[in-house]
């Protein structure tokens, strides 16, 4: 029986920081909010790095503030899992180096072999600094919604897990054709071929975008991403920010539907990771230490 880690999606969200009703008055740092953080969860996931490189010395920092047992899981940057990227998330050294014809929205299929290659080693360097320290847990591969199951996706699966090798990816889907009667069993065979965590995810149902809460492992992690069940929000466009989607504050009952799910999960993996991605002022922490009530299993629990 693995070990059951719960946490949330980033611990730096400024409404969680606004609100007060998490952090303490005199976590005024960004020092003293993760190690506040780390002192009440054993997990949490690295958004930021969705949006532009990780740097070696945050890598560090973030060791030295969590203790030995902390674990971060890191979130693949954006340009490697399909989502378009707009070219001032690049390092400004690699922005210079393209050719002045350069749309401002870049696509991995687009990009030149070498800006690639040189990405995904800019990006792994500061994931070894957490591996050496026992710190990292998961890698995770996001698809967008309109990512549907074709070859050429599977290659490109293939493609992240060889530039991710010695880590551990998990892959999330957002598109409910990967789970339904057609491709469910072939997806999940794909994963499990190559040692690859399948992220089991919680969230509204009923849109393109609704994967159902298949609590399957594939790999020698089980994930669970929390989103909320914020049907009216899921799919609307123009909102202000992801937070908007991601407001949710779960109830009791709904939460316990994961009871099984997840005791099941951690009979057959290495860890279960359950992250919230509830993200609005306090939600995640709330909703997070519910979960841990409700499997009345301990925020540090150790493995059995």
């Amino acid at each position: 029986m693995g070990r059951m880690r719960i946490g949330t999606a980033s611990w730096t969200d400024r409404s969680l920081i606004d609100c007060g009703r998490f952090y303490p008055a005199d976590c005024t740092t960004p020092e003293r909010r993760l190690r506040y953080y780390a002192s009440r969860f054993p997990l949490v996931e690295v958004d930021s790095t969705y949006y532009a490189l990780p740097s070696e010395r945050n890598a560090r920092l973030w060791n030295e503030r969590t203790p030995r047992d902390f674990v971060f899981d890191i979130k693949a940057f954006r340009l490697f899992t399909g989502h378009w990227t707009p070219l001032n998330a690049l390092p400004s050294d690699l922005r210079r180096a393209l050719p002045e014809s350069t749309k401002q929205r870049l696509y991995y299929k687009d990009t030149p072999e070498e800006l690639r290659d040189e990405l995904w080693r800019r990006y792994v360097g500061p994931l070894g600094i957490l591996k050496s320290a026992g710190k990292l847990g998961v890698v995770l591969l996001q698809f967008p919604p309109w990512v549907k199951p074709h070859p050429r996706v599977y290659e490109h699966i293939e493609h992240c897990r060889e530039r991710l090798a010695g880590f551990d990816p998990a892959v999330e889907f957002r598109n409910h054709t990967w789970l339904d009667d057609t491709h469910q069993e072939q997806t999940l065979r794909f994963l499990n071929d190559r040692s690859l965590s399948y992220v089991a995810v919680d969230e509204p149902q009923g849109f393109s975008s609704s994967v159902p809460p298949v609590a399957a492992v594939t790999g020698p992690y089980a994930v669970a991403r929390f989103h909320g069940r914020n049907t009216s929000m899921w799919e609307r466009r123009g909102l202000s920010s992801s937070a908007e989607r991601f407001n949710y504050y779960y109830r009791r009952e709904e939460l316990a539907e994961w009871r099984p799910r997840l005791q099941s999960m951690r009979d057959d993996a290495r860890e279960v990771h359950a992250v919230f991605n509830t993200n609005y002022e306090d939600q995640g922490p709330v909703n997070a230490m519910l979960l841990a009530e409700l499997l009345d299993d301990g925020l540090h629990s150790t493995s059995a």
